[in-house]
């Protein structure tokens, strides 16, 4: 995250501000697809909800995980059971991810009789991090991978 601004709220430089471990937050809210990421990638995902709803027409409730340990599984189940779609977005590899994990919770509960759609992951490639910026760039998932993720769930894919 080094290098990224970020607005911070006054009520989050208060000595006394806590964020509840384990807690995931609706960065925004929608009803088309849900969109789950974190660290870096929640900027990434809340970028092309704002793509989505401008040229696609497509609402993407964005979901900031916060942390992966403990996971927020009622966040998500909800949030699916709203949207029937999910997309996942991680900068690690496709393998043994986050993503896969998001991906068994709705496997493995309610959520996944609400799916309209197969869960997208989108994830970093299955290459090692290459240090020059343009292949890091070509590595590590983009807006309109994000775009053309949630596209595809919704069945608007061109």
């Amino acid at each position: 995250m080094y290098g990224v601004e970020m607005d911070v709220s006054d009520e989050a430089m208060s000595p006394d501000f806590c964020v509840e471990f384990g807690k995931a937050k609706i960065e925004r809210e929608g009803s088309d697809v849900t969109i789950v990421a974190l660290s870096k990638m929640v900027g990434h995902a809340l970028e092309s909800a704002e793509e989505l709803e401008k040229e696609h027409g497509i609402s993407a409730e964005v979901i900031n995980l916060r942390s992966v340990r403990p996971l927020d599984r009622d966040a998500i189940i909800a949030s699916v059971k709203k949207t029937n779609r999910m997309v996942t977005v991680e900068s690690g590899w496709p393998h043994f991810g986050v993503g896969s994990e998001l991906c068994a919770v709705v496997m493995e509960s309610e959520a996944f009789d609400y799916l309209d759609a197969p869960v997208e992951r989108v994830t970093g490639v299955d290459i090692p991090m290459p240090y020059a910026k343009g292949l890091e760039d070509a590595a590590l998932p983009q807006n309109h991978n994000i775009v053309s993720a949630a596209k595809k769930a919704c069945f608007r894919q061109l």
